[in-house]
């Protein structure tokens, strides 16, 4: 049986999709397929799902079965192996949740990331001590410190993609909420935060918007969540959710399209870029 991983790379994800493209397009079922490589059929769907390591003798054999020809296996073989290399966020495994490792593998893939957060600064902009403060009162007093440290080190090494050269479009709506609770009793680390937020509300590759309390209700009222969407034509616009403890990842074309309109909605009716520069620097001066 296949290796399981900690959690799927994104060229996982495309290439399973890719596999079961190419068996469907061959006219075989998941348990016709199963039945070339002598395994269970749950093997083959684990494979085209991502949920196991692409094993690459398996990937050869349905290839030949599935009609492709051969300088095409060959390629596919190197994009394989290239997929099961571990992500960079494994060296945090001590920490990283599997629920949270598929979220920062899309996050590093994706061409446009679009966000509502309604409690906190979201990950990808918080300081160093903004984000130990969120994550200290999030603990419960079940995590050790150096545990803390782990989660807050993870952290802004996710923030690197942001200074890539092919770095992804960030489109962030916080609520105003976010604005006005203190993480911390000592005034500067949401003065350092907001001026964090100002510094990136200048930067071209990111939008931040405010939902003011002002403007009243929103669609958005419910729970924080990103939608991400990639270069790859094989990935499909994808949508993260999270809940106390696990998350969501939904790709249906339904929900999606539901999240994107919720966003747009959302991102008529927020501050203008404008008007947030204006509350950051208010919120900012009041600290």
């Amino acid at each position: 049986m296949s290796e399981r991983r900690a959690a799927p790379t994104v060229g996982q994800v495309v290439l399973g999709r890719r596999l079961q493209e190419l068996r469907e397009a061959a006219g075989l079922k998941r348990e016709e397929a199963a039945q070339v490589l002598r395994v269970a059929p749950a093997t083959v769907r684990r494979m085209e799902t991502a949920d196991v390591a692409l094993k690459i003798p398996y990937v050869q054999v349905l290839l030949t079965r599935y009609g492709v020809p051969d300088e095409e296996i060959a390629a596919f073989v190197r994009l394989a192996e290239e997929a099961n290399e571990p992500g960079w966020w494994q060296r945090y495994h001590d920490v990283l949740p599997d629920w949270f490792s598929l979220h920062v593998s899309l996050e590093g893939a994706a061409r446009i990331i679009r966000s509502y957060e309604p409690h906190f600064v979201p990950g990808l902009l918080q300081t160093e001590d903004y984000a130990r403060a969120v994550l200290e009162a999030g603990t419960v007093g079940q995590v050790r410190p150096q545990d803390i440290e782990r989660h807050v080190a993870l952290r802004l090494a996710r923030q690197e993609l942001l200074t890539r050269p092919d770095a992804p479009r960030l489109w962030v709506i916080m609520d105003e909420t976010v604005l006005r609770r203190p993480v911390s009793i000592r005034a500067e680390v949401m003065r350092d935060q907001l001026d964090r937020l100002l510094e990136a509300s200048e930067d071209p590759g990111i939008t931040l918007q405010v939902a003011e309390f002002a403007a009243g209700p929103h669609p958005g009222t419910y729970t924080p969540f990103v939608l991400f969407r990639f270069q790859e034509p094989e990935l499909p616009d994808m949508v993260y959710s999270e809940y106390l403890t696990g998350a969501l990842y939904l790709d249906s074309r339904a929900e999606v399209a539901m999240h994107l309109e919720v966003l747009d909605h959302m991102s008529a009716k927020a501050a203008s870029v404008q008007r947030t520069r204006a509350m950051l620097r208010e919120y900012r001066d009041a600290f």
